[in-house]
This record gives structure tokens, sequence and C-alpha cells, in this order.
């Protein structure tokens, strides 16, 4: 790998992953993880605000363009497959980092319409000898009002180095048949400022909200946010945004199947396979943390489903993979099973910033096999 000039001759993305894992992880796991957490964030908003530091660093991380070729999907190019998932940047606050640690694409929030401080604390737990997080957050965010005037100072699409997601979560205040007026005030505020948008409806951590992958209530709040997609051609200054629907593991086939032909009805853009999961297999079974298991233990089920998803559309819905990606084979995985994009955020806290651009290159090189 390319290393920077002002790095000793021949030090790498690999050697700066190695001096996080042997000196700066065990000092920020030495601390309370969502501490940690909030150092992280500090830390990638600082870099953001440095735009030379930025684009110096991205010398060490980016991909030859001989090696690769950008990912068409959603109708956004994507410099490479790797994004970082939504629940690290709740507030919109560290994405303009996001390109100079390689990632090929940044998802913030979940955002609801209203401010919430989320779930008591605490509320984030490691499992390190499992490369687990057991996670009951209650997304935890600033509220889309404040969230789109802070996203209207920064660059917007068409002048970002990657695409940017926004991922929208229900209000935990608003009951769930208020549901789809509180999704509606998030998007309305938002789609301007995003590539694409997802509709969380899977995360275990705010009360009800899982209901909303049932078939009536899904396809009433997917019937109203494409035609609130749509609506947006007849506006002058404003276009459709891409819009996805991220799901539960926890979902059985016949599940799976029914939210697929909502998908199909309202003509979403892709799907996110998969969120943290409710189950407690192996060592987790007597575990008594509360809240959403992500890390290893979620790997193969997320990616069983991502191979359904695949086969039952026959390829034809665009597939962000997620859950247990910690190295390239498991991130291989995901895209031979059918996903187009793979996202992290667990593997970023046991591998570092800089795993990142060692996958994306992992996966690069396989493109070329």
């Amino acid at each position: 790998m390319a290393a920077l000039d002002f790095f000793p001759a021949g030090f790498t993305v690999a050697d700066m992953g190695l001096l996080y894992e042997k000196i700066l992880r065990p000092v920020l796991f030495r601390l309370e993880p969502e501490r940690a957490h909030e150092l992280g964030v500090a830390a990638m908003a600082l870099l953001g605000r440095i735009a030379p530091a930025c684009r110096l660093l991205e010398l060490c991380t980016r991909l030859p363009a001989a090696s690769t070729r950008p990912v068409e999907c959603l109708g956004l190019r994507f410099p490479n497959a790797v994004g970082l998932a939504a629940g690290f940047d709740k507030n919109a606050q560290a994405w303009p980092a996001a390109a100079a640690l390689g990632f090929g694409h940044v998802e913030i929030g979940t955002v609801t319409m209203l401010r919430q401080p989320g779930n008591d604390r605490p509320r984030v737990f490691r499992y390190p000898h499992q490369e687990a997080v057991i996670n009951r957050m209650g997304f935890n965010n600033q509220g889309a009002e404040a969230i789109a005037a802070r996203l209207a100072r920064m660059p917007g699409p068409g002048q970002r180095r990657i695409p940017l997601g926004i991922n929208l979560g229900k209000s935990k205040v608003a009951p769930i048949d208020q549901a789809v007026a509180d999704y509606l005030g998030s998007f309305a505020r938002l789609a301007d400022h995003a590539d694409y948008l997802v509709l969380n409806v899977s995360s275990p951590n705010t009360p009800d909200l899982r209901k909303l992958q049932d078939e009536e209530r899904l396809r009433e709040l997917l019937g109203a946010l494409s035609a609130a997609n749509r609506a947006r051609t007849t506006v002058p200054g404003q276009a459709r945004r891409p819009l996805l629907l991220k799901i539960a593991p926890d979902l059985t086939f016949s599940q799976i199947d029914a939210v697929l032909g909502a998908i199909a009805e309202f003509g979403l853009d892709g799907i996110i396979a998969t969120n943290t999961t409710l189950s407690r297999p192996d060592f987790f079974a007597t575990v008594s943390e509360a809240g959403g298991l992500s890390g290893p233990p979620l790997r193969r089920r997320s990616t069983e489903i991502i191979n359904y998803i695949a086969r039952a559309t026959q390829g034809r819905l665009p597939i962000i993979g997620s859950g247990g990606i910690t190295d390239a084979a498991s991130a291989g995985e995901k895209l031979d099973a059918g996903a187009t994009l793979v996202q992290l955020y667990t593997g970023l806290i046991y591998r570092g910033p800089f795993f990142v651009a060692q996958l994306a290159r992992a996966l690069a090189d396989r493109q070329r096999i």
C-alpha cells in the first residue's frame, strides 16, 4: 500500500491498524464504551474540519484507480463497496472525514423527528473475546430539524466525495398509529440533504418499532413514504431520492417474503440486511443484558438473509449487507451471497479506523481474481 511521505518509509495502512490494536484500543477499552464512542466521533469530526489533513490521509487510504471499479448502485457511484453503518454518526457531525478513512459511503443516524436522549445509561456493552457488542441506545439524537440545519451548512448531494445516506426512525413518544406521520416529518426535513434514505423499522430498542415490519403497517408506511418521495419530482429544485428499508435478522423467511412483496409494490430501491439481533446464540445464552447484539454472532444469520433475498428477487433488488463483518472473508461472503455493498460498525470498534481501507482493498483484490 502507498504510504504518505510524512510517515517513515514503508509505513502502511496495515501498520496504522496495528498501532490501533496495540496502543489505542487498550486505552479506549479502559473507558466506558459510550464514552469511547463519543471520543471517536469527536476525533473524526475534528479531522473532518481539517480539509488538508483529510486529503493527505485519503492519499494513503484510497484505492488506486487502476485497481478497482467504482460500484454503481441506487443510481449513485460508490468508490468502493465498504460503508459506515448508521449508529456511529447519529448527529451528522463526523461523516465529512469518512472518505479519508477509506469508506465508500457513510450512513448517518438513526434520526428521529423529535430530539430524544435515548435510553438510560449504561446502554452499550462490549464482549471483547467475541468481538461483539450489545446496545440499547434507543435512537438518541438531536432531531430532524437540528440535523437538517447542520447538513445545510455542509456539502450537499453532488458535492461530496462519497454518498451520504440518512437513516430515519420513529420518535419514541410517537404512538405506533402515528408512526407514518412521524417518518414523513423527518423525510420532509432531510430528503434534500440525502443521497439516499433508509427507513429503519428494525431496531430492537424503541418500543413497538419492530411492529412496523408487520405487513399491514409496513404497507401503510411504505405507501406514504414512497408517495412523498415521488411528489418531490413535481417541485422545482427537488428530486426523488433512493429509498431503502432496513430489516431485522429475527424475521422468519415467510415474514421476509411479505416485506419483499411490499417493497416491490411500492417501488423501493433497495434493502439493508440486517440490523442487530435479539437472539442470544452460544456464549450469549447466559448474558442478561437487553438490547441488540452485533458482531460475529450475527454474521451467519445476516448472510443467510442476504442470500434468501437475492434468490427471492432474482438479484434485482439492491442489497446492502451488514452484520458481523470483521475481515475480508466475512465481507466477501455477503457479496457472494448477493449484496452489492456492505456496511460495518462493530468491526470498527475492534479493528480500528484503518481497518476500513484494508478491507476495501481486499474486496477490490477479489474483483480482479
